[in-house]
């Protein structure tokens, strides 16, 4: 359409409201276009949590430091009431550690029955009982095999010329400490036999249960084998080598075979054990076992006493790789290798024992946890996949009744309250997936 000045006036007239919108229109394009925009904030940074320092020296911490849940002591502390009033023991002691962190260490109850008797508290001594067979003897033995001392290939006899009976002839010092030896698991010698040197006499001449190699018997023979290995290697007694070699350089002060009980001080710290008519009343300060007592007190199998403490800077020592507070024990690749089940189906490590189902590892403790049990009561379970560690000293047989089981669950719910409470990884129930030891592999 034409505008020009030509066009009759009232054509362009009717233009005009035409011109007006699109000018309008142009406007308004344009104010919005010029308008100022929004401003998207930018995303706040990513802060990354401060990495946990690596420590090689217990310290007390709250459970929340080391991705625990807060509640884990209260948690703990219900466990270890309620098995006490049922009658699982007077007393007990117990330590939990994590990534370094020693996030619980508290005793509970008596040490006795009897009224006035001293409260349990961290410095409390117990009865080890078959624990002496991983805190004292293994160790002695993987320092030995460390320093090229001991080779576990070779046959026990290459160490103890008496051991001579044919039967024994193909066991190994690795059968010993897989229990694979064919020996019985144990007999009360202590009715008739004293020292070790009858003791020895005694294990070669008894008939073998079995081909060396053939089955897996927990047996306490092994280790009194053992200990004469190390003793015959070293010269020395096993409770000398590894006061020198383990207790001592880790400062595990109150840890030791045969406390000195006429230290009224120390007497009053240990935990009696059981009452025993046939060996003079109340055992305090006295190994329970009747064979480790027979062999004056130091045996590979039974004998040793510590303190919850102790035995947590032993347990910290070993998720450490060996080493603590800047001492070297033993190597990383030592404690990996000797902790590790030696076979398919088999629970059993060198020395040391591995979850297997309905055991006192629980529920959730990693296939790489570790640990052992003592029949006073006595538990240590490590776990290098959560760097965790649970200690838990009872004198169970010192309950009113010596066939007492309470000891057995609060094993179970300890262990897995600890696991239950870290709330940084997941819970895995890998009980469910293990199989019984000496199941067949599928």
């Amino acid at each position: 359409m034409s505008t020009s000045p030509t066009a009759p006036r009232g054509a362009r007239l009717a233009l005009v409201p035409v011109l007006a919108s699109v000018l309008a229109s142009v406007l308004a394009t344009t104010v919005v276009a010029c308008a100022p925009r929004a401003i998207t904030p930018l995303p706040a940074p990513v802060v990354a949590p401060a990495r946990l320092a690596a420590i090689d020296t217990l310290v007390s911490a709250p459970p929340n430091a080391v991705g625990l849940a807060p509640t884990l002591g209260v948690r703990l502390d219900s466990i270890m009431r309620a098995g006490l009033a049922a009658g699982a023991a007077p007393g007990g002691a117990l330590a939990v550690g994590r990534h370094g962190r020693l996030v619980h260490l508290r005793g509970y109850g008596a040490t006795d029955w009897a009224a006035g008797a001293p409260r349990v508290d961290e410095a409390t001594l117990y009865d080890l009982a078959s624990l002496t067979k991983v805190v004292a003897t293994t160790t002695a033995a993987m320092l030995l095999e460390e320093e090229g001392r001991l080779d576990l290939a070779q046959p026990v006899r290459t160490y103890l010329p008496e051991l001579d009976a044919p039967d024994k002839a193909g066991i190994t010092v690795r059968m010993l400490l897989t229990h694979q030896g064919g020996l019985e698991a144990g007999a009360p010698l202590y009715r008739t036999q004293r020292g070790r040197a009858a003791y020895l006499a005694q294990i070669n001449a008894r008939p073998a249960r079995s081909a060396p190699g053939a089955r897996t018997v927990y047996s306490d023979w092994d280790m009194v084998l053992l200990q004469a290995v190390v003793e015959r290697i070293t010269g020395q007694s096993l409770d000398a080598f590894v006061a020198a070699r383990v207790f001592g350089p880790l400062g595990m002060r109150d840890t030791r075979f045969t406390p000195d009980t006429g230290d009224a001080a120390l007497r009053r710290r240990i935990a009696p054990t059981v009452i025993d008519t046939s060996r003079g009343g109340l055992q305090w300060g006295v190994v329970h076992d009747g064979n480790a007592w027979a062999m004056g007190g130091v045996s590979g199998h039974a004998g040793l006493f510590a303190t919850a403490r102790d035995l947590a800077t032993f347990a910290q020592m070993l998720l450490n790789g060996g080493s603590y507070r800047g001492v070297r024990i033993l190597a990383p690749q030592t404690v990996a290798r000797w902790t590790a089940p030696q076979g398919p189906g088999a629970s059993r490590a060198l020395g040391w024992d591995t979850p297997a189902p309905n055991s006192s590892a629980g529920r959730y403790l990693s296939p790489r946890a570790f640990g052992h049990t003592g029949f006073t009561g006595t538990s240590l379970w490590i776990d290098p996949e959560r760097g965790t560690f649970v200690v838990l000293l009872l004198n169970r047989v010192h309950s009113r009744g010596m066939e007492a089981t309470r000891h057995a669950t609060m094993r179970r719910d300890v262990a897995d309250a600890v696991q239950e409470a870290i709330v940084d990884a997941p819970l895995v129930r890998w009980e469910s997936s293990l199989r019984p030891p000496g199941a067949t592999p599928p």
